[in-house]
């Protein structure tokens, strides 16, 4: 009776302690991700946001614009009825709803293009470089602001411009994400880099101190 049981006490054991390393791979990787979110939901939450927040002021814009050019076009045959006025506002408004639907989808596309642009080379410098902290995402950022200014053909002041405002937003996001993965547990690249270097000299002091003991 103990022989047939101890083979399912077996599987049994095997099955919880797979458990437990797939929960504990699923927590590391978690941990070593940016702000605690792995890269694809990221990336897709990233991009998602980024297009509601151009889709919202495209709409805006959009429907600002067409009403602007409504009013434009109409301003030599303006009512002179109230039914005229009632069919001219309904005209308008139909057409401002339509203008702002259009330019918000074209700019949310736009924000949703550049801004997963961002976020999928600040992940392959990661990869690259073997480490995630601020330097990856200044660099991402440089990168996204000078296509950004090549695409429209900015001149080289605007250009500039656009580049030490992706470098401050690129910095500040860097920092910000250090820090949170600080706090849950995971060190940026830099601050090993400077551990390890306070450790070795650490060591040559003791070191050195016990040589001239000896």
């Amino acid at each position: 009776m103990a022989s047939q049981t101890e083979p399912k006490d077996a599987n049994k054991l095997w099955d919880e302690q797979q458990l437990k390393e797939r929960v504990e791979r699923a927590r590391q990787y978690k941990t070593n991700s940016r702000l605690s979110i792995p890269y694809p939901p990221r990336l897709l939450l990233a991009t998602s946001l980024g297009f509601l927040a151009g889709a919202g002021m495209g709409i805006s814009e959009g429907s600002l614009k067409a009403g602007y050019r409504f009013r434009a076009e109409n301003a030599h045959r303006l009512p002179t009825s109230q039914q005229g006025w009632y069919f001219y506002h309904k005209s308008k408004n139909y057409g401002m709803g339509w203008g702002g639907l259009k330019e918000g989808v074209k700019m949310g596309a736009r924000i949703s293009f550049w801004t997963g642009g961002f976020f999928a080379i600040e992940d392959m410098f990661d990869r690259w470089r073997g480490t995630k902290d601020f330097i990856n995402t200044v660099l991402a950022s440089l990168v996204v602001s000078g296509s950004f200014s090549l695409w429209n053909r900015f001149p080289v002041a605007t250009a500039a411009r656009t580049a030490k405002t992706g470098l401050a937003i690129g910095l500040a996001f860097g920092l910000a994400q250090d820090a949170v993965g600080a706090a849950k547990g995971r060190t940026p690249g830099y601050v090993e880099f400077l551990l390890r270097g306070r450790r070795r000299g650490e060591r040559a002091e003791v070191e050195q101190s016990g040589g001239g003991g000896v």
